[in-house]
């Protein structure tokens, strides 16, 4: 059996690598990053069926992108959340406050001389029914931006558990904050706080790296580092832990058995699917089958994720070290990989099935940069938060699944 000193060398080992490649490589956006080679899989002549699935079926490609940076108004080219609303985009950066507005185009910015608590904002969410703003800052606690003003929670002012926070996430009348030393859920109303450890919840280590609330079945969702996944049902106030069963952290030693890893980024729930981002892969389950996503086999960009969206049981956005990833079409094993030019502000987006390249599809603009730190949508749209700004996927014309091609995307 593992010793716990080896298990806690490992999870801080894995810190390192948060520190030195998430947060020193956002430091390092300036510097473009290549687009991965190739995968040398077998070739399968076009056309050819695929359990019924023709190689003429394909996903919607993004090939319509607008990026933002310091140039058009941001605080800073270092995006590390991206929040959209009706009427606006809330922009978090690593020296302040973005706000998008849609019809006009005009970004407004709030940094610390214009009272914001903390420069640099890690997550965003807003309260639906009041439109007030949540704001996780790194090593700042929290900020509540409402009627133009900002209140500060911290450490020594609240029951905020730890002040670098990850996640945040409105849920019903809570805000919920994950930090490096446990969850703190705040009560709007009441004005009470909780603080969920080692001590009242499942985690055998207490580094809780993000949140999210899904409405549709009134459950929180914690990602852990060490401790998988989290699930809190709202009205029972009971959790469920998923881990990987085979308590190996080093591999995935029996494949879908269940959460790839122990260590895991974020989680996202819906239309009945939950979807599980570590940086060692990603996994997605039906409430019965678990099923891992691994670069090697999918074509997606890395299996170091950074964090994770799903946008429905078939779809899910992946923000990982080396480019946007995206499960496009989870029924036939259909992948999209985004990449930018090492040289240009040009890319390409790889079409896979099963692995196998189908389309390479050349993109004169591509997303600004391909360390990609996280990811939101729109209705039809999509904006990706990078290390060297912010970029906007024009969805004209979008279509979940996959179609017959036409060639009009």
């Amino acid at each position: 059996m593992r010793s716990v000193s080896r298990r806690r060398r490992l999870l801080l080992q894995s810190a390192a690598v948060l520190l030195l490649g998430s947060w020193v490589g956002v430091g390092l956006a300036g510097e473009s990053t290549e687009a991965q080679p190739e995968l040398a899989l077998p070739a399968l002549a076009f056309g050819q069926s695929v359990d019924g699935v023709s190689d003429e079926d394909l996903p919607y490609v993004y090939t319509q992108w607008k990026n933002y940076t310091v140039a058009d108004g941001l605080p800073n080219d270092h995006i590390f959340s991206v929040k959209a609303v009706a009427e606006a985009v809330w922009i978090g950066t690593e020296a302040g406050l973005a706000r998008l507005d849609k019809k006009t185009g005009r970004i407004q910015c709030w940094r610390e001389a214009d009272g914001l608590p903390w420069r640099a904002i890690t997550s965003i969410d807003v309260d639906p029914k009041t439109g007030d703003v949540w704001l996780g800052l790194f090593g700042g606690g929290l900020a509540r931006f409402s009627g133009g003003r900002f209140d500060h929670f911290h450490q020594l002012n609240s029951g905020l558990v730890n002040d670098v926070v990850y996640g945040v996430a409105v849920e019903n009348n809570h805000v919920w904050a994950a930090t490096t030393a446990g969850a703190s859920r705040y009560d709007i109303v009441t004005g009470k706080w909780d603080v969920f450890t080692e001590k009242n919840a499942p985690m055998e280590e207490i580094w809780n790296y993000n949140v999210t609330y899904a409405p549709t079945v009134n459950k929180v969702f914690l990602a852990v580092w060490g401790s998988g996944c989290l699930e809190f049902d709202v009205p029972t106030e009971k959790w469920k832990v998923y881990l990987d069963p085979d308590k190996e952290m080093e591999i995935d030693l029996y494949r879908d058995d269940g959460i790839i890893h122990v260590i895991t980024t974020s989680a996202s729930f819906a239309d009945g699917a939950l979807w599980v981002s570590a940086y060692f892969g990603n996994c997605r389950y039906d409430g019965r089958h678990w099923r891992g996503f691994y670069a090697h086999e999918t074509g997606l960009p890395s299996d170091f994720t950074n964090f994770l969206k799903a946008r429905s049981a078939n779809e899910a956005w992946l923000c990982t070290d080396k480019g946007l990833g995206v499960v496009a079409d989870y029924a036939t094993d259909t992948y999209v990989a985004y990449y930018r030019n090492a040289d240009n502000s040009g890319g390409v987006a790889k079409v896979y099935r099963r692995g196998r390249l189908l389309r390479e599809v050349p993109l004169e603009l591509s997303i600004a940069h391909n360390f990609i730190i996280g990811v939101d949508f729109d209705g039809d749209d999509v904006w990706v938060a990078t290390a060297h700004g912010l970029s906007h996927g024009i969805g004209k014309g979008y279509h979940a699944g996959v179609r017959k091609n036409d060639d009009r995307q």
